[in-house]
């Protein structure tokens, strides 16, 4: 279903000043900020804790590695 709302003049301002680029809609603008405020799913809680442990053993790589690896 789709709907219109209403909004004032000042929050459409700010909505124009977060467009990333001039063709994004202002519904990817509002679903942005309304993802900010979402809770994190349960896949996504568990990779970070992975990427935390792999951290924690050092099982990564630094940016620079990665530049040296590539030939950047």
């Amino acid at each position: 279903m789709v709907t219109t709302i209403q909004v004032s003049e000042k929050l459409m301002d700010v909505l124009k000043k977060k467009k990333m680029y001039d063709k994004e809609s202002y519904e990817d603008i509002i679903w942005d900020l309304v993802e900010d405020t979402m809770e994190l799913s349960e896949e996504t809680k568990k990779h970070i804790e992975l990427a935390k442990q792999q951290f924690a053993k050092g099982q990564f790589h630094t940016h620079e590695q990665v530049k040296k690896e590539l030939g950047l």
